[in-house]
């Protein structure tokens, strides 16, 4: 399979280094080949359509801090270019989530999709700002679109909702969807202020580079629409969560519901409505998870409530993501 690989940070890279490394056995036990035939960043691109070396790829981009440098031909092509004129099969999209507009994430997506390509995202903006009409047009041109990634990261959240409780009605879910301000409330919970929690996460790479992604919850409010969409089959978009951040719970808030034995987490909920917000939980409640751990809880019909717990984010773990899905859609081809 020839890929396009828009995006090569901490995710594209480890998801190149994770083909290079899985190449024999993805052969042998699904018969699949892939190669990156195009990657994009964000100072430009470049393309070889006998594929591209991962090494030399990751080497290049870790000395110059681009990828055009692979090349000595001057490369000035962008992922547009390529995903218009490469003689590709797949589109990664792991650029980084902008939810102003989804840019350039949403223009790669959907002319891929015009173009034929299946479609894997890792970037949740696209999906957050236009989610319903995305999975249209992927169905109009009758192509394969995925995100598995995009919540979770390599906990496959929405494989479990949507095939082991494949029979069952979820009525309603509840998450701890962002693992950065469930680290900032551990912590507070354990003594420290706002600040200092803040500036803990921060020293260890865990913030986004804009923090208001983590601390307003739109990370988690674009978890939680992608969630609502895949698994509720809801037609919604950011603009229908009610958000509410972390910058207001102070030390007091802590207190009080450590002395009624609960925490207070970030949580996004889907039960009649959609909602973001500090919440009171129990110690008990197997939601209650600390550090940077991600949580999920699903409460179907007849089998009750059953909780997800996993790493939510990380290179590896979201780049085994994207390999999921490739294998995926190579399944998928192979039954056509």
């Amino acid at each position: 399979m020839r890929i396009i690989l828009c995006g090569f940070g901490v995710v594209g890279q480890s998801f190149a280094k994770l083909l290079e490394s899985r190449s024999e056995d993805l052969y042998a036990r699904y018969g699949l080949k892939p190669k990156i035939v195009g990657v994009f960043d964000k100072t430009g691109g470049v393309t070889d359509t006998s594929g591209l070396d991962a090494s030399r790829l990751i080497g290049t981009k870790r000395k110059y801090n681009s990828v055009k440098k692979y090349s000595k031909k001057e490369n000035n092509v962008s992922g547009l270019d390529m995903i218009n004129n490469l003689n590709a099969e797949v589109l990664i999209e792991a650029t980084a989530s902008n939810y102003k507009d989804a840019e350039p994430g949403m223009t790669h997506i959907i002319n891929a999709m015009k173009q034929g390509l299946h479609v894997i995202s890792v970037n949740k903006g696209p999906l957050a700002l236009a989610f319903p009409s995305l999975f249209e047009l992927a169905e109009y041109n009758n192509i394969m679109f995925r995100f598995s990634g995009t919540v979770g990261g390599g906990t496959p959240i929405l494989d479990y909702a949507k095939n082991s409780l494949g029979g069952e009605q979820i009525i309603s879910f509840d998450g701890i969807l962002n693992g950065t301000t469930n680290y900032i409330l551990t912590n507070m919970a354990n003594g420290m202020s706002f600040n200092d929690a803040l500036n803990d996460a921060k020293k260890r790479g865990y913030v986004e580079a804009d923090e208001s992604l983590d601390l307003d919850g739109l990370d988690a409010a674009a978890k939680l629409v992608i969630l609502a969409n895949w698994i509720m089959r809801m037609k919604v978009t950011m603009p229908d969560i009610k958000r509410t951040g972390i910058r207001k719970v102070d030390e007091e808030d802590i207190k009080i519901a450590a002395s009624k034995n609960c925490a207070v987490k970030l949580i996004a909920s889907c039960n009649k409505e959609l909602v973001v917000g500090p919440k009171e939980i129990s110690v008990n409640d197997p939601l209650c998870v600390d550090g940077t751990l991600n949580a999920i809880s699903f409460t179907s019909e007849h089998s009750g409530t059953q909780t997800v717990i996993g790493r939510g984010a990380g290179g590896i773990e979201t780049a085994s993501s994207i390999l999921r899905d490739l294998i995926n859609i190579r399944n998928e081809i192979t039954k056509i």
